[in-house]
């Protein structure tokens, strides 16, 4: 290996990753011993000949062989791989030259066990490691444990022919190139599997396909296929997420007396096949290749395109409602998925309520659009088609990224068998199944927040009741299918919304008021936390109703109204929204200080003085035995934010929208509500005007008042059904249109 044309490869790998798209996560790195170390990896685009290398030597500051096919040894490719240290699968000299480096633990390794580019994902066939490419069906090679094997096989002959035969043992130190002999034996020899997962995965045309369009007559479908593919990953983006495995020792695998025979032979002995122990190493190579391959495939990083395929695939009927689909998406990554030990993609840990609401991060529209475009799939009236033929179907080999990347995404999974039998029998289950369940795990989830959050930010003699800050869910006497969302304020808790909760289930309504995230435990809690999290806190309080009811209306008060008023500009089946006092500005006395003492109080933390930082400021409440009495400056950016982000959206809504003010509001005034009521997209809207002297109208006296109010608003909406428009809010358009 030159070493100068080494370092200054990865000098030129480091520039043009500047240029890439491509986020590369690293994990499982403590795994790497400092030993001789084979790393073992599986192989989808020839990208990860080169760049794998390059973070490996990032990390263990080491030189790295690798064994890549003969196929890539042409034009300017060989000189960049040879720079790098790869070794062509076809030199003669391959085992030997790679043993040399490996031995003595300067260098280290990395071999492609597949053979080749596994394009189509099929790594299982009949229980069995078994790659289908475009030849025929062959098994995983057992190189990387033949050398490993040899690696070790001189190591510890080493340690034999230093006591009992010195010139066999100079032989192999001229033959190894051993320059320190004693460094050698203090040491062994590793397998480290390595798994590479893309996400999202996606084949497109784009620049470089363009060009070599344009420059080559007919370029092939090998050709088109890797440029769309990759090019795509460097181009557009894509998330790799590369995992080192628990490394395998070799030194276990000689344990056996004709190996050992070997190893203490007088006589001269090469690794060959004339070794008497020749047919025990044959037979433990397979039992390191199939382990090592359990590894690799096994540290799979689970995605959102995985799940989907996976879904679509097992699901027994040619269609499936959309939202049913995203149902069983849904209750997939919250339940055993995340139960399990598999690794996942960290998008996954976060909250999937977009599933069930707008899909506001793309994670279904990009997956089921790719569905479309390569006709897996027809979108007809809320339902999926699937094409009547399996989805593994015969396609060109270097073609199938192009043309089937859902079946590529399903056989992925095939190897994690848990993760499989579990979407297989999730994606046979009845939509009628699927509701109840995804019910049930949204109100277990709340209630486990909510547990978890009291008792980690529980404040004596502060703190509120846990009546408090529960939740309220009452579900219909009646059997009526008709749902009311009630959204709670900043500061406040679910317990504000206790009256009128239990005025409209008097009155049929299945009700839900759920507990804000932050809200309801501590101060401390509200600190930590964004508006983000707040949303998705009542999101999942509406789909709660969703799989009750068939109308539902969304109300809220102040900050609450702000929030009920957004999830009517993103979600559908929404019959109506009623904001009792919504905010357009705050009127609260520290507010105005907010961000500053926010990013003051950043600094003096970052300088260790952070003792003197001002993190809360004391609040003056209409209901102290609800709200909090310390408010939290973060949260009160948070709150700025909030509303920065809702008022452009505002004029989107359609949904019907009541507005309820108290005339003499301290905290909203009046002719600010006025103004957005006028922005207020909607043909029907109301704005009702009230004589009261304080904040908290939905408390106290004449409160009942406010609720009949709503009331006959409501109801005026069961009875015009016939004149509104009720299919969901106008798309939002993105910042960049």
């Amino acid at each position: 290996m030159n070493r100068f044309a080494y370092y200054m490869s990865g000098y030129t790998l480091k520039a043009f990753s500047g240029f890439s798209k491509a986020r590369v996560s690293i994990h499982g790195q403590e795994n790497i011993p400092d030993a001789s170390v084979i790393f073992t990896a599986n192989h989808f685009t020839r990208m990860e000949t080169i760049f794998l290398p390059y973070h490996i030597h990032g990390l263990i500051k080491k030189p790295v062989w690798s064994l890549a096919s003969s196929d890539l040894f042409h034009g300017a490719l060989k000189g960049i791989l040879s720079s790098m240290g790869a070794v062509s699968t076809k030199d003669p000299d391959r085992d030997l030259v790679i043993v040399k480096n490996l031995i003595s633990g300067d260098a280290q390794c990395i071999i492609f066990p597949e053979g080749m580019m596994v394009k189509n994902k099929k790594l299982v066939q009949s229980d069995e490691f078994k790659i289908t490419h475009d030849t025929g069906v062959s098994r995983p090679h057992t190189g990387a444990a033949v050398i490993a094997l040899t690696t070790e096989f001189y190591r510890q002959r080493l340690r034999r022919m230093e006591k009992i035969n010195p010139h066999e043992f100079d032989r192999i130190v001229s033959m190894l190139e051993i320059h320190d002999p004693e460094k050698v034996l203090a040491t062994q020899t590793f397998i480290v599997p390595v798994n590479i997962t893309y996400y999202p995965l996606r084949a497109q045309q784009n620049l470089l396909s363009s060009i070599a369009v344009n420059l080559m007559a007919e370029p092939s479908q090998r050709v088109l296929d890797e440029l769309m593919t990759e090019g795509t990953m460097l181009l557009t983006g894509v998330d790799v997420d590369i995992r080192f495995g628990t490394p395998i020792p070799i030194a276990g695998f000689l344990h056996n007396w004709l190996v050992e025979s070997d190893l203490t032979s007088r006589r001269r002995i090469t690794f060959s096949n004339t070794m008497a122990s020749r047919p025990v190493m044959k037979t433990v190579s397979i039992e390191i290749m199939e382990r090592y391959m359990a590894s690799v495939y096994g540290m799979t990083t689970l995605n959102y395109d995985h799940i989907f395929a996976s879904i679509l695939k097992y699901f027994p009927g040619p269609v499936i409602g959309v939202y049913d689909f995203k149902c069983r998406a849904f209750l997939a990554i919250t339940g055993r998925v995340m139960e399990s030990d598999q690794n996942l993609h960290g998008s996954l840990y976060q909250n999937q309520i977009h599933l069930l609401t707008d899909d506001r991060h793309n994670r279904f529209g990009d997956f089921i659009q790719t569905a479309v475009d390569t006709g897996r799939v027809t979108l007809e009236n809320g339902n999926i088609l699937k094409k009547n033929e399996p989805l593994n179907t015969n396609l060109n080999f270097h073609r199938i990224r192009i043309d089937d990347p859902v079946s590529v995404m399903a056989n992925e999974v095939d190897p994690l068998t848990d993760v499989q039998l579990f979407l297989i029998e999730l994606a046979r289950k009845t939509p009628r199944e699927i509701s109840i369940l995804v019910k049930n795990r949204l109100l277990q989830k709340e209630k486990a927040d909510f547990e978890n959050d009291y008792n980690t930010y529980f404040i004596e003699n502060e703190s509120k009741p846990k009546g408090v800050g529960k939740s309220i869910f009452l579900p219909s006497n009646t059997g009526a299918t008709r749902g009311v969302l009630l959204i709670h304020g900043y500061m406040a808790a679910p317990a504000e919304m206790k009256g009128i909760a239990q005025f409209f289930n008097d009155r049929g309504y299945s009700v839900h008021a759920p507990r804000l995230k932050g809200h309801g435990t501590g101060p401390e809690n509200l600190a930590v936390v964004s508006y983000e999290e707040w949303i998705e806190s009542a999101e999942e309080g509406y789909a709660v109703l969703r799989h009750l009811c068939d109308k539902i209306f969304i109300g809220g008060f102040s900050t609450g109204a702000g929030i009920a008023l957004d999830l009517a500009t993103r979600v559908e089946k929404v019959h109506g929204v009623f904001a009792v006092a919504p905010p357009r500005e705050i009127l609260d006395s520290g507010a105005y200080f907010a961000p500053a003492m926010d990013i003051w109080n950043h600094l003096l933390k970052r300088t260790k003085i952070g003792t003197i930082a001002k993190d809360f400021i004391h609040h003056e409440t209409e209901n102290p035995g609800i709200d909090y009495l310390r408010n939290p400056i973060a949260g009160i950016r948070q709150l700025e934010k909030f509303m920065e982000k809702l008022e452009p959206k505002i004029g989107h809504i359609k949904t019907p929208v009541l507005v309820v003010q108290s005339r003499k509001d301290p905290m909203v005034k009046p002719d600010e509500t006025a103004k957005l009521f006028k922005k207020l997209g909607c043909v029907i809207k109301e704005f009702y005007l009230l004589d009261f002297d304080r904040h908290g109208i939905l408390l106290g006296r004449g409160a009942h008042r406010v609720y009949r109010i709503i009331a006959e608003f409501m109801d005026s909406l069961e009875t015009t059904d016939s004149d509104l428009t009720l299919s969901g809010p106008d798309v939002i358009p993105g910042p960049d249109k």
